[in-house]
């Protein structure tokens, strides 16, 4: 693998970062995870604007145009021979002193690494998955708004622990009013009454690549798409359950809490809109 940092390209091995960079000290920089589908870069576009929206968020200069980052995603990708795959993109404040401030770091660093990833087994998507309730709450938007995708991923991460220890791959974290917010790394979708519901982003869900897509789709199909205040009551006696992420794609639900989902298996509305993602990514992206 060769790993693209400032501009370089780095055998994996020797792709380091200094110890002094407040990405490493602070967790003070942000990241995109992008796919590759049959050598197309899948809504890159979109995972760079977002990128640099956070990074406006944070006053984070990156050192870049998002022309340029779109291209060194691509000839990355191209340098890997990658046609399959997952881009990690990641931008860092840069190199600065032990101290907090952030203005003693002279310039960001831009990362990118192609590889691979597989998030969950194939049997959870035939299958569909179960998932918790965990006690760690969602950020709250005053203190570190969950719409900046930060290298800060502890809030995700407690909960992520909750998960393991419940012997769970995913878990549902509620924001400080008790409504649902997201899972760890993934936003969540309900099926009721022929609707598709989402918690909408003020409840503290990111604002996912994938959640737009699947929106878009499901109105195509013919679905109302609706972003109300869901509560684990709304989860437990929904129809259908799934969670999307650009790792995940579109995995079902079939229990939350020791409850059953459903029918206890992969809803018809889930199945479609796998099937539909599916064949947009292979159509879709930028070429490599």
């Amino acid at each position: 693998m060769r790993v693209y940092i400032d501009g370089k390209y780095y055998d994996e091995a020797k792709a380091k970062i200094s110890v002094f960079d407040h990405g490493l000290l602070y967790g003070d920089g942000i990241f995109e995870g992008i796919r590759a589908y049959h050598g197309r870069v899948f809504k890159l576009q979109e995972h760079v604007d977002r990128l640099y929206h956070s990074a406006k968020a944070l006053l984070l200069t990156i050192p870049m145009s998002p022309p340029e980052m779109m291209r060194a995603v691509v000839a990355t990708c191209r340098k890997n021979r990658l046609r399959n795959g997952y881009i990690r993109l990641v931008v860092t404040r840069g190199v600065g002193t032990l101290g907090l401030n952030p203005n003693r770091c002279k310039q960001g660093s831009v990362i990118i690494i192609a590889g691979q990833i597989q998030l969950y087994p194939e049997a959870y998507y035939r299958n569909g998955l179960a998932i918790v309730t965990v006690p760690t709450v969602r950020n709250l938007h005053s203190a570190l708004n969950p719409a900046i995708k930060s290298l800060n991923y502890l809030n995700n991460i407690l909960a992520k622990i909750e998960a393991n220890n419940a012997g769970v791959e995913e878990a549902v974290m509620l924001n400080a009013e008790g409504y649902v917010a997201e899972c760890t790394g993934d936003n969540l979708f309900i099926v009721r009454d022929d609707e598709v519901l989402t918690p909408p982003l003020a409840a503290g869900a990111l604002y996912g690549i994938t959640r737009r897509v699947v929106m878009e789709l499901a109105e195509e199909a013919g679905w109302r798409v609706r972003e109300p205040n869901l509560t684990r009551y709304d989860l437990f006696n929904a129809s259908e359950c799934f969670l999307t992420g650009t790792g995940a794609e579109i995995v079902p639900v079939v229990k939350i809490d020791g409850r059953v989902i459903g029918s206890g298996k992969p809803g018809p509305v889930t199945r479609q809109l796998m099937e539909r993602y599916h064949a947009l990514t292979r159509v879709s992206g930028e070429p490599i």
